[in-house]
């Protein structure tokens, strides 16, 4: 590794599902990395052993991000789907900008437009032209849905998979968080050529989720289906779970967007841009096969369902 190597990169969300890969890739390319974490466990833990540097902080809080900043070339912003994105986008931006970080790379989503009915998507769309407006060279990146929530949503009783879902007869190329690392990578490492270039993002192969339910049994070698629920059904069983309002209403709204075709497409800025083949759903879930055996997060059961005892930050 190159000790030598005068650029230093700060990674919001890095133990997330793109954060952690992003990390990881910069060090073995010799690079230094400040990894900004909201709490120290054995995530955070293994990123310092990789050779990270580790800080521990709010997105919210000023002053912290302000000193995870210093000495900063490019920055990767990653918020989760909580409330507060607005003001942590500001407060990332005056922080880096004070600073002297020459690049951003944005996590933004597919969703992200002026007339968005899903708040977070819609503040997503008013921190990117914030961003815009900064002198720092600046990308957004707008990834259709993860892969990873082919799991979140993963229901097992045992002999059969179930996904219960809102959407219909949609449509889109499910994208792994791994995979999108490479494109953050690629482009911190040389943000001229990306900057205010907004990149959608998707995996390989566009699918309905008859056909994902299809491939996700073929590879597990059980029976998975899909079962459409409608959107307030689907509402409902997550305020239940005692999920966030914020969260609800987020994910309700994208439902709908799924249905109108917002999420659907593909290309291959994963190979030209981050040089890596994305995964496909059976790459997917060959490599988290462990996370087929038990329900996800957000599972809909066709029982009535119970508030969890604690709730995870859904990150990028």
């Amino acid at each position: 590794m190159n000790t030598q190597n005068d650029k230093l990169f700060l990674i919001t969300g890095a133990t997330g599902n793109t954060g952690d890969t992003t990390v990881r890739l910069l060090l073995q390319r010799g690079h230094r990395v400040r990894a900004f974490v909201h709490r120290s466990d054995a995530r955070s833990e293994s990123l310092s052993a990789a050779g990270a540097e580790i800080v521990v902080g709010d997105l919210l809080d000023f002053h912290a991000v302000s000193s995870a900043m210093r000495g900063v070339t490019g920055a990767y912003f990653c918020y989760p789907i909580n409330p507060g994105l607005l003001d942590a986008t500001v407060i990332f931006a005056q922080a880096a900008s004070e600073a002297g970080v020459k690049a951003v790379v944005n996590m933004s989503q597919i969703s992200a437009r002026r007339e968005a009915n899903s708040d977070a998507a819609r503040q997503h769309w008013l921190g990117e032209r914030l961003l815009d407006r900064t002198a720092m060279q600046t990308v957004h990146l707008r990834p259709t849905f993860f892969a990873e929530w082919l799991t979140w949503y993963w229901n097992y009783p045992g002999d059969e998979g179930v996904l219960r879902l809102p959407l219909g007869n949609g449509r889109h190329a499910p994208i792994a968080g791994k995979d999108q690392s490479y494109v953050i990578a690629a482009i911190l490492e040389n943000p001229e050529p990306h900057d205010r270039q907004i990149y959608p993002l998707y995996g390989p192969v566009e699918m309905d989720y008859y056909e994902i339910a299809s491939a996700i049994s073929q590879t597990l070698g059980i029976p998975v289906r899909y079962e459409p629920i409608d959107v307030a059904t689907f509402a409902e069983a997550l305020k239940a779970k005692q999920f966030p309002s914020h969260l609800v209403q987020h994910l309700s709204n994208v439902a709908v967007d799924y249905q109108n075709g917002i999420f659907a497409g593909t290309n291959n800025f994963i190979e030209v841009i981050g040089n890596k083949t994305p995964m496909t759903v059976e790459d997917y879930v060959n490599a988290n096969k462990e996370a087929f055996t038990n329900d996800g997060l957000y599972a809909i059961t066709s029982t009535p369902v119970h508030a969890l005892p604690h709730l995870k930050r859904l990150i990028g």
